[in-house]
């Protein structure tokens, strides 16, 4: 969440930047109210406790009859220092839930738009858009030829929206993990296996909100824990409360989890198939850095995604998010759209990855700090996240990109010594 005090210092810049966000922004006024009271509430409790504590300084030299004055004075004190605490933590509760509602302060770069449609296209990958002389198949197809993807299955299992992988669709998902994490690793990242699920406190402290008619999260009934969507969660949670030394930073961790959404209202023909799916697993990029250092970092995060579907030879575009599409937690994020020919008529871009630096709102929830050395107190992390592989919409990128006339799928050069094949089919 932002700081109370910059929200009270830089209020029209915060309603600005909820206009530009789609946020509603009359809660604010109550903040500047409420937050208003508190202060004020805090140095009435402050004051009252040093009067209570001067009488008992008092208390030490006086007659018999000065004692039993003071004592009756001093508790009339406590029992005001006790009110006025009492009414500055409902205030303070108050002001905390409306700053959750306020979404992070957006870099001067990123376009103003209401929505997806208002993105801006920054660059293209090095693989050109596929042009076939035969009629493209989408993946369903393609995984209904070559027996990879069970739809059937998964919905008698568990239900709409769940699947099986088979042959050599494992040998996929296995091979897109394997390459990713060995690339990464590489750059200096730790590989990290997380939980699949989260309690509560930590999922509200990445941005999400767990429970509720809107939520897009599982939630395990009569316990406090949740289904996991991103490894974001978990591995932003691994460092909640601690200090951590600058020497540290940036600390860069790869995360390999499942990932589970309930996609409530996702249906269309754009969503069909495994683009939107109750599960998934995803290869998760997170960064803990010094102030200075996030927007490089999130460049880094930018181009080691464009380095991955590089090598994978799937076209690409990349897009600057508008601010209406960023979400509350992230400064600026940047979106990989990857060419997909089985989609509409004649292909569209569907998203496959995204990198979002999200300053130091992630760690103030999540209390986040490092230590400069030879020097006191501390100062928040700023926290970075990006998609390194979702594993289900890059089979999607691969199959119908890499597809042949015949049928056939080409398995990208970067993936045969995993998948130990040239051609699937």
């Amino acid at each position: 969440m932002l700081d109370r005090k910059f929200v009270l210092e830089n209020i029209d810049a915060v309603k600005t930047n909820c206009l530009h966000r789609g946020v509603p922004a009359t809660s604010l006024d109550r903040f500047i109210e409420a937050e208003t009271k508190r202060r004020s509430k805090l140095n009435e409790a402050e004051e009252l406790n040093r009067q209570a504590n001067d009488l008992n300084f008092k208390m030490k030299g006086a007659t018999p009859e000065e004692r039993e004055s003071f004592k009756e004075q001093g508790k009339k004190l406590r029992e005001q220092k006790d009110a006025a605490q009492q009414d500055h933590d409902i205030l303070d509760k108050e002001v905390l839930g409306i700053l959750s509602m306020i979404p992070n302060m957006t870099n001067p770069a990123a376009p103003i738009g209401r929505d997806d449609q208002e993105n801006l296209e920054i660059a293209r990958g090095k693989t050109p858009i596929s042009k076939f002389d035969f009629k493209a198949q989408d993946h369903l197809q393609l995984g209904k030829l070559h027996d990879m993807i069970d739809f059937e299955a998964g919905a008698r299992v568990a239900g709409a929206g769940f699947y099986f992988l088979k042959n050599d669709a494992v040998l996929l998902e296995l091979a897109l993990q394997q390459f990713a994490v060995q690339l990464l690793v590489k750059k200096g990242f730790i590989p990290v296996s997380t939980p699949d699920v989260a309690n509560t406190e930590t999922l509200h402290g990445i941005g999400f909100i767990p429970r509720g008619p809107e939520t897009q999260i599982y939630s395990i009934e009569n316990t406090d824990l949740n289904l996991v969507a991103t490894a974001e969660i978990t591995l932003g949670g691994m460092y909640a409360g601690l200090v951590l030394d600058a020497e540290q930073l940036p600390l860069k961790l790869v995360g390999i989890s499942h990932c589970f959404r309930t996609e409530a209202g996702a249906a269309g023909r754009a969503s069909k198939g495994l683009y939107r799916v109750h599960q998934f697993t995803k290869i998760e990029m997170f960064a803990f850095t010094r102030p200075e250092e996030s927007d490089s970092v999130h460049e880094e995060l930018r181009q080691l995604e464009c380095d991955l579907f590089d090598a994978l030879e799937v076209p690409y575009r990349v897009v600057d998010t508008a601010t209406g599409d960023l979400g509350g937690p992230a400064y600026r994020k940047y979106d990989l759209e990857a060419w997909m020919p089985g989609r509409g008529t004649e292909g569209e871009w569907g998203e496959v990855t995204s990198t979002s630096n999200c300053t130091d709102y992630q760690a103030r929830r999540l209390n986040i700090r490092y230590k400069n050395k030879n020097e006191k107190g501390t100062h928040l992390v700023h926290t970075l996240n990006g998609t390194a592989i979702a594993i289900s919409r890059s089979i999607i990128a691969i199959m119908e990109n890499h597809q042949q006339a015949d049928g056939t799928i080409r398995v990208p050069k970067a993936l045969q010594p995993w998948m130990g094949k040239e051609v699937i089919g």
